[in-house]
Formats: structure tokens, C-alpha cells, sequence
């Protein structure tokens, strides 16, 4: 008899933890929380990393070398787990990251701590990207939707956790027991991989060509080169290392465009269409509000006394805006107004944060954060909307891709440029009181002209021309 496909009716949420797929459902819980809830949990203990190790003239290469190192997993979990197997591609992914987690645990300097930040990107990068290709893998087809809006619940959990994680890890002193906490969920994570995931799941044939690896490294250097110009004491020097870091930028794109097998798509350099507009639209707004990811929880602990907790939910208050107003707005009003001004709440918040960071209350502070958040919540479903519906057939799971891929890109040479920008102030040097008021105006200022970038994009993708074309009936 041939197998009879589930019925509709069975893909409810019950389904989920029916017929043993709840402990696979959880894996794939798991293994999205490692990484959902590592950079908020890094940046609000970043200040106690710094006081500790001396490395306040590299915060922004902790966030930035985390998000090359996603960045380059994110563009090989796919063909890890159709040379290797699903089961060893997961256990070796989690076995990176908690080696990650365990190199920052005990790091005698800054640098060996990046070296951990860099493993824990890969690794996470690798488990987020394989915790898709198990969705498919392990789950019927119409139970899809249903894992995938619980991953984006797990988000969602995270940003509500891992600030408090990290502020009480670092309120007690103890900012090193953080990673060995997470340590310990990579581990549980490659046992659960191992238990719960059969054999059967094994290698296929991969055929999707060589993966997108040559054109990341102009890419790396790039971002590299923009964080390495705060490092150098001359601004001549400084400079030079800026504009070299975006011409290898351009590089990236232009041998990205020429690649075999692409990270974008051929389109994304042109911001004349739809794809280019709106990955220039997330790639500019992204990078404009890194900063305050970075930068954000060290200056409210320096200028207002913040505890780590309270800093680290401030920054949370960001994503957890964004999410909520995702949620609430998703299917109401005039997907071009959204766009718009989704923008334009982004690019107020960064030029508000600018004048209010300096000088406080906090309170105003958060209310900047929920309106950067609430931007890209109310405008990001139509921005990657209208990216995949102007692409060609051919491209459409790219232009998909991409849009995550931009983010990072965006996030990565913003957190970079924010720690030039920071140590060419002297935070290199510390951060107090003062320091962190003349940071707190040049930290957003200096990235309000990024944002008008995003804002004109914005502005362009909205376009009446670019609207998709209605469905067949």
C-alpha cells in the first residue's frame, strides 16, 4: 500500500508533539535558542568582559567577527549536511560552538576571546541553518509552517531571557560562567543530535556547485579592515583602512554577481530595482543602529549607573519591539506605507539616540529603542515581500536567503565602523563618564546619514511599479 499523506487536519499544534516528534521538535527549539540568544546575552556583558581582560577597543570586533563567522556557515550548513549526513553535520555544528563558548570562558586576553566569538559564530551558524534543513528532514510537509512560527517564537523567548542571563552573570562577577552556561547547552544539544536523529538521515548527493566561500573573503577582510582603523592611532591611517575596508566591500559584491554559485542575487548591487533597493534598505538601516547593540548597554552603565540588567533590557527592548509589532501589524494597512515609514521610525530612532544618549533619562532612551524596533517590525515582511516577488523564478529562494544574509552583512560592517568610530574617541582607553557622553552623540550622528541612505531606498522599493503582481485566480 503506498503511503496516504497526512491530512490537514493533522497539522494542527498537537501534531507537534504527537507520534514522537516532540524531542525533535525541541532539538530544533534548542538548537535556534543557542544562537538567538547569544548576541544580546554578549553585548549586555561585554562591559565586564572589558573591565576584566582589557579589551574595550574591541567591542565591535565581538559582535562583527560573530557575524562573519555566521555568515560563512550560513553559505555551507546546507552542503554540510548533504555531504556529511544530517546526524554528524549537527553534532559537529554544536561541538564548535560549545568549543567556542569554552575558549571565551576561560580567555586570558581579548584576543583569544574573539577566537571563541569567531567558533561560536560558526557554530551557531551552522546549527541555525541545519535546524532548517531539519524541519524538512524530520517533520511532514504540512507541519512546516507550524515549526517554523515556533522557531520565531524561540526568538522571541530569547530576547526576553538572555539580557537577564547575561545581567545577572555579570552583576555577580561572573561573566566567564556565562559562556560556560551556554557551554553546556552545546553539549546537551550534540547529545540530543546523536540520540534523537536517525541514521537514515544520511549524505545525499550534493548538487548544488561549489559553495559561496571565495567571494566571503574580500568580504572578512573588508569588515576587518573598517574595525582594524580604531586600532591605529593616526586618522590618515585610520582612513585609509576605512576606504580600503569598503572597497573590498565592493569587491565582495562584484565577484559575488560573477560567482558560480551566488550569496545574493545578480541583481542586488543595482538599486535602481526592487532586490537592489530593499537589500540596500536592510543593509544600510541595519548597520546604522549596530551601534547601539555595541555601544548601547557599556554607555548607560557608564553615564547612568544602569545595572547590566536594566542596560541589557533596554537593548532588548529593540528586538522585542520589533517582534510585537510584526506580530501585530502583519496583515493590516498599505504595504508601501509600512515600508516607508518603517524606515523612517529607524532613522528617527538612531538621530534621537544621538541627542538623547548623552544626556538621558533612560526612559527616553528605551522609548528610542522600541521605535528602531517597531520600524523593522512593521516594515520587514513586505520588505523581503516585495525582494521575492520582483525576482526572477530562478532566484527567488536566493533573493530569500538574502535577505538574513544582508541583515548580517549590514549588522557585521556597522558593529565594525562603530568601533572605529568609538575608539578613535578614546574608548580604546576606557569608558567613563565622559568618554561615554562625547560616544553617545557620535556613536548615532555619525550614522544618521546611513540611515537617510536607508530611508531613500525605502522610499525607491515602495515604488507603485515594484508592487507584486496579483495571484492568478
Amino acid at each position: 500500500m503506498s503511503a496516504i499523506p497526512e491530512p490537514a487536519e493533522a497539522a494542527g499544534w498537537r501534531a507537534l508533539v504527537t507520534d514522537g516528534r516532540l524531542p525533535r521538535f525541541a532539538l530544533i527549539c534548542v538548537g535556534m535558542w543557542l544562537t538567538a540568544a547569544d548576541t544580546l546575552m554578549t553585548a549586555t556583558i561585554m562591559p565586564s568582559v572589558a573591565a576584566d581582560i582589557g579589551g574595550y577597543a574591541w567591542f565591535g570586533w565581538a559582535v562583527a567577527i560573530f557575524l562573519l563567522g555566521s555568515i560563512l556557515a550560513g553559505a555551507t550548513s546546507g552542503r554540510l549536511s548533504t555531504r556529511i549526513g544530517l546526524r554528524p553535520a549537527m553534532a559537529l555544528a554544536g561541538g564548535v560552538y560549545a568549543i567556542g563558548c569554552l575558549i571565551s570562558a576561560v580567555a586570558p586576553s581579548i584576543l583569544a576571546f574573539l577566537f571563541g566569538r569567531l567558533a561560536q559564530g560558526i557554530g551557531g551558524g551552522w546549527v541555525v541553518g541545519l535546524c532548517y534543513v531539519a524541519v524538512s528532514r524530520l517533520f511532514p510537509q504540512p507541519l512546516w509552517p507550524r515549526v517554523i512560527s515556533a522557531i520565531s517564537g524561540v526568538w522571541g523567548v530569547a530576547t526576553l531571557l538572555s539580557p537577564l542571563i547575561g545581567g545577572l552573570f555579570a552583576q555577580a562577577g561572573l561573566w566567564r560562567d556565562a559562556f560556560w552556561f551556554f557551554a553546556v547547552q552545546g553539549v546537551f544539544f550534540i547529545i540530543a543530535a546523536l540520540v534523537l536523529i536517525s541514521r537514515h538521515a544520511s549524505p545525499s548527493e550534493d548538487s548544488e556547485g561549489p559553495a559561496p566561500v571565495l567571494q566571503l573573503v574580500p568580504l572578512s577582510l573588508g569588515v576587518i579592515a573598517i574595525a582594524a582603523a580604531g586600532l591605529v592611532t593616526g586618522a590618515a591611517q585610520a582612513a585609509g583602512l576605512g576606504v580600503a575596508g569598503l572597497v573590498l566591500v565592493g569587491v565582495f559584491l562584484w565577484m559575488d554577481l560573477h560567482a558560480a554559485t551566488a550569496l545574493l542575487p545578480r541583481s542586488a548591487a543595482d538599486p535602481r530595482g526592487a532586490i537592489g533597493a530593499g537589500l540596500l534598505m536592510i543593509a544600510s538601516l541595519s548597520a546604522a543602529t549596530a551601534s547601539f547593540t555595541v555601544y548601547g548597554p557599556a554607555i548607560m552603565q557608564a553615564l547612568f549607573g544602569a545595572s547590566p540588567v536594566v542596560a541589557g533590557y533596554m537593548l532588548g527592548g529593540e528586538a522585542l519591539a520589533w517582534t510585537a509589532v510584526a506580530l501585530i501589524f502583519a496583515g493590516t494597512g498599505d504595504p508601501r506605507l509600512k515600508i516607508r515609514l518603517g524606515s523612517v521610525m529607524v532613522a528617527l530612532g538612531v538621530a534621537s539616540l544621538a541627542v538623547i544618549m548623552p544626556r538621558g533619562p533612560l526612559p527616553l532612551i528605551g522609548a528610542c529603542a522600541l521605535v528602531m524596533g517597531g520600524g523593522f517590525g512593521l516594515s520587514w515582511a513586505f520588505i523581503a515581500g516585495r525582494i521575492v516577488a520582483n525576482a526572477p523564478p530562478a532566484e527567488e529562494a536566493l533573493a530569500s536567503s538574502s535577505i538574513p544574509t544582508t541583515n548580517m552583512i549590514g549588522t557585521a560592517v556597522g558593529a565594525a565602523a562603530s568601533g572605529a568610530i568609538a575608539n578613535l574617541i578614546g574608548f580604546g582607553r576606557g569608558i567613563d563618564a565622559g568618554r561615554a557622553a562625547t560616544g553617545g552623540f557620535w556613536l548615532f550622528a555619525a550614522f544618521a546619514p546611513l540611515a537617510v541612505v536607508g530611508c531613500i531606498a525605502a522610499w525607491r522599493l515602495a515604488s507603485r511599479r515594484f508592487d507584486p503582481a496579483p495571484a492568478a485566480t
